[in-house]
């Protein structure tokens, strides 16, 4: 079976995307595992560093995308997704990754997630919105070694939507006050969620981003995570704030290139950080010690 897990973070802009993508590519280049990227996110930004953004827009313009899914709810008696039509196969631009599929996000959804709560029922009230992609996709699940699915910054219906489909979760975060404010209301709420759903959601850990290690509030931040103990674990591996991580958020169309070549080596680089982060989730999605 698929290990599914979403990534998700109320507060933008701490990497989220990033992480998500260079997990995706180094489970697919240096471990050898298939990969399914479910992008909720509408910013769009895994779709763009998986595609380019003119094959996002191509797939954008002919409703290819999981904003037509969740469309379709609003209106039941036109159904326009088409699953295999929009499962985007073989994506990145890492040359060694070459097991990574997509389900692409659009900018649409940024005005469906705000009509879902009034999505009709269907016959015998059996349509649920929170499990509209579950529905979906769960033939295609299995297909996958680990599903990765990038959550928006919020804890709403298309957020669920991701949740409902997921084992296990992850947060990523700068270790400063504004970026960790809001993960004690991630835990709570997933947790209800498990809860009424039935089924178990596991908080599998913090991913320290952007560290800078000569910040005082940074240090001081990440001691304070890591003696909590209602928090989520923090996982051993930080991601260090460099300018290899900007630099890989562009889609290169020159041509694939290596993850050395795409997040830097040495150093400066953070390939072999990502690798270890994607060892330290693998181990614990399996139960390893």
């Amino acid at each position: 079976m698929a290990h599914v897990i979403s990534t998700i973070n109320l507060k933008g802009g701490v990497a989220k995307t990033t992480t998500s993508v260079a997990l995706a590519e180094v489970f697919s280049a240096e471990m050898g595992k298939k990969v399914l990227v479910i992008d909720l996110d509408p910013q769009t930004n895994a779709t763009i560093m998986l595609l380019g953004e003119d094959k996002w827009l191509e797939l954008n313009n002919e409703g290819r995308t999981l904003a037509q899914l969740f469309k379709d709810a609003m209106n039941p008696d036109v159904k326009r997704f088409n699953l295999n039509a929009t499962l985007q196969k073989g994506v990145s631009d890492v040359q060694g990754a070459r097991t990574i599929d997509l389900l692409p996000s659009s900018l649409d959804l940024i005005d469906v997630q705000d009509q879902l709560a009034s999505a009709p029922s269907g016959k015998f009230y059996a349509v649920n919105p929170v499990e509209l992609l579950w529905r979906a996709v769960k033939s295609k699940l299995d297909e996958y070694d680990i599903v990765i699915v990038d959550c928006p910054p919020n804890l709403g219906i298309v957020t669920l939507n991701g949740l409902r489909l997921s084992d296990a979760y992850i947060i990523p975060t700068i270790p400063d006050h504004l970026s960790t404010y809001g993960i004690p209301q991630i835990v709570t709420r997933v947790g209800e969620f498990a809860q009424a759903i039935g089924e178990e959601i596991e908080p599998l850990g913090i991913v320290i981003t952007k560290y800078q290690a000569n910040s005082t509030v940074h240090h001081t931040v990440l001691r304070q995570l890591r003696h909590d103990e209602k928090l989520p674990e923090v996982f051993s591996t930080t991601i260090q704030q460099t300018n290899a991580a900007s630099a890989a958020a562009e889609f290169s169309l020159s041509g694939k290139r290596t993850l050395r070549q795409k997040y830097g080596s040495g150093a400066s680089g953070l390939t072999s950080t990502y690798i270890d982060l994607a060892n330290e989730i693998w181990d614990r999605l399996e139960g390893k010690p």
